[in-house]
């Protein structure tokens, strides 16, 4: 079968698209032909080698995908099935081998594509608003990367909540980006944002700030009200300052962090959270941005595409056709 491999880390260029051995199933495992790839940002920090990775090169990343059920050795699903996953890896290739623990099935009202743009994203940006702090009717909430695919998601399910959003984005061209996924205000993370912040808030700050760019996590602890909140989940800017404990104890503030693997600990729990998503998309109270997509063979163009950050929505890699 064909992948999208690299063998050492480094910029796109070190992506090959190449055959690589068939895969072969362990019991309670289906084999899912796919259909549509999502691609990440932790896919490019796997490539260049932020991220630790097991065992040899060549490597395979990729975790988020949705395709058909071609084989299986559980009596859970049957060949045919439509399924998808966001935390199953190696899925960069034409076949992907999936504990059944790990699979959520597709209702018949969400694509593959669809499936494959959110559930990464959007499981991120559900934790987030629910589990890492509980958004509730009257917070203000500040989202940074807004523009980007979890800052879109996560605006909109704070809305559903009942907060005020301020959307922060690097680009101004992403403001209307912003204000589509209902951001009440959308800033540009530049000379002044945090004094527009503080003029937002009337002087009080917001209730929590959801930071996912790191370099500025001590400006969002200077617009968050005393006894508020930090959430810090990426830093796709920079790694973030060392935080002196003694100002959390000042400010009666907190820190806190997100992964979506410590959300996602078992089958039921994968369920339960899929279906309040898909349920959000079916009911239209979540709306995502139509995909760019590229053949899984041209891996190094949309490494390049969503590393440049010329995407305002999701980026797929989609199987060449046989």
């Amino acid at each position: 079968m064909k992948a999208l491999i690299f063998s050492r880390f480094g910029g796109p260029e070190v992506m090959e698209y190449r055959d690589i051995p068939d895969l072969n199933l362990n019991a309670d495992e289906i084999l899912i032909e796919m259909k549509a790839i999502g691609l990440n940002y932790a896919d490019i920090y796997r490539r260049k080698g932020n991220y630790h990775l097991e065992g040899n090169p060549p490597f395979i990343a990729g975790y988020e995908g949705a395709g058909v059920v071609v084989k299986t050795t559980s009596p859970l699903y049957k060949v045919g099935d439509k399924v998808s996953f966001a935390d199953v890896p190696f899925s960069n290739a034409e076949y992907v081998a999936a504990s059944v623990e790990h699979v959520i099935p597709l209702p018949d009202d969400i694509s593959f594509n669809m499936a494959a743009s959110v559930l990464l994203q959007g499981l991120t940006a559900q934790y987030l608003a629910a589990d890492s702090y509980q958004v509730k009717l009257g917070d203000v909430v500040l989202v940074h990367a807004a523009a980007g695919g979890v800052g879109q998601i996560l605006s909109q399910i704070c809305k559903l909540h009942g907060a005020t959003v301020i959307g922060l984005t690097r680009d101004k061209r992403k403001i209307a980006d912003i204000l589509h996924a209902k951001a009440d205000h959308a800033l540009i993370l530049g000379e002044g944002w945090q004094e527009r912040v503080m003029e937002i808030t009337e002087g009080k700050g917001v209730d929590v700030a959801f930071d996912s760019v790191g370099s500025t996590l001590m400006d969002s602890f200077s617009v968050t009200k005393v006894r508020g909140t930090v959430v810090f989940y990426g830093m796709s800017a920079a790694d973030p300052k060392p935080v002196d404990p003694r100002m959390l104890m000042e400010k009666s503030k907190t820190l806190t962090g997100g992964d979506l693997w410590s959300h996602l600990p078992s089958k039921e729990e994968r369920l339960k959270r899929s279906k309040e998503l898909f349920d959000w998309i079916i009911q239209g109270k979540v709306k995502l941005k139509t995909p760019k997509e590229f053949s899984l063979s041209d891996g190094r163009a949309a490494h390049s595409f969503l590393e440049e950050g010329k995407s305002a929505g999701k980026v797929l890699l989609i199987p060449d056709k046989k």
